[in-house]
């Protein structure tokens, strides 16, 4: 296994687990306007750890980095309600306006590259 594929899933995995060990720091990131939000927040997480432990193996590798990169694209309106609530959730994340900006437009389309990159091996 390479490094980029053992990072991936290491990251998508712990990233996954995060939803169901800290629920409560989505609440306020999933936008108003999407129902069951509770729903949402745990299909991410199993979504995740899904998609992520598929880039493991050589079968599903593909289909596992397609799977990252649908959601990456789903969480798109999130991080912009997020900007809108001016980058800061009552009792959650709190940071500068830039930073969520900096989020969505540089740090976004690397973890889609590299979702994209991981694919490819």
């Amino acid at each position: 296994m390479k490094p980029l594929q053992l990072g991936f899933f290491l990251f998508y995995v712990i990233a996954g687990a995060n939803h169901f060990i800290h629920p409560g720091f989505y609440d306020g990131l999933i936008p108003d306007w999407l129902p069951f939000p509770d729903v949402i927040n745990y299909s991410s997480g199993f979504l995740e750890i899904s998609f992520g432990t598929m880039v493991l193996f050589p079968k599903t590798r593909k289909w596992g980095s397609y799977g990252i990169i649908v959601l990456l694209l789903l969480f798109i309106p999130s991080h912009i309600f997020f900007i809108q609530q001016g980058s800061c959730v009552t009792d959650g994340l709190c940071v500068a306006p830039w930073i969520a900006w900096f989020r969505l437009l540089a740090i976004h389309p690397l973890l889609l590259f590299w979702a994209f990159r991981t694919g490819l091996k």
